[in-house]
């Protein structure tokens, strides 16, 4: 498969069907994204049922001659103190898991359904010399990339500084990857020099 290059005069490169002309599976996809998303949440809300808040063991009055409605503890939800009656529970202590085969399957997916989209595209040699952001700005103008996501093989410290306070775009390096910011933008820009890591990675 090929895709177009933004500032060459060569107007496509071929890159490796493995991992850009894949059969979408939008199933798995969803799976993916959905197991991200849940594993992202800080998981620190939860709450306490009957049964965790501290005390209560003993019966508040005898059943029966008090006059009073009979109680069997004093955390029962409809007290004050007690415990809640439909408690929330923190997410974080059941991750939901996705094996590294899914998750590979599930990546390739993504590549090969923004390649088929027109989405993808690639750049010969992007260097930004400076945190100046000005001259990342002037760089995206000439191969005319206003908006989108940027993956380079490692980011350095120019690039993110540059690039930062530039709305509409995100930069990322290979190993920071994730299935949300590929699907979110509506343009992927790849540096050529990734190609080769991206196939070892996914394959």
């Amino acid at each position: 498969m090929e895709l177009p290059i933004v500032n060459s005069k060569n107007k496509s490169l071929k890159v490796p069907d493995s991992l850009f002309n894949q059969e979408v599976n939008d199933n798995l996809i969803n799976q993916l994204v959905n197991s991200y998303i849940d594993n992202g949440h800080q998981g620190t809300k939860a709450q306490k049922n009957r049964s965790q808040v501290s005390g209560g063991g003993k019966k508040p009055w005898r059943q029966k001659g008090t006059g009073r409605a009979r109680a069997g503890t004093s955390r029962s939800p409809i007290w004050r103190g007690g415990g809640v009656t439909f408690a929330a529970r923190s997410k974080s202590s059941n991750p939901k898991k996705i094996n590294k085969k899914m998750y590979k399957v599930a990546m390739k997916s993504i590549f090969s359904s923004l390649a088929k989209s027109n989405k993808v595209f690639i750049s010969q040699g992007i260097e930004v010399g400076s945190s100046k952001t000005k001259e990342m700005v002037s760089l995206l103008k000439k191969i005319d990339f206003d908006k989108g996501l940027l993956i380079f093989k490692e980011l350095n410290e120019n690039v993110i500084l540059a690039s930062r306070n530039i709305p509409n775009i995100e930069v990322t390096e290979i190993k920071s990857l994730n299935p949300i910011s590929l699907l979110k933008h509506k343009a992927i820009l790849i540096s050529d020099d990734c190609f080769k890591e991206l196939e070892e990675i996914y394959s």
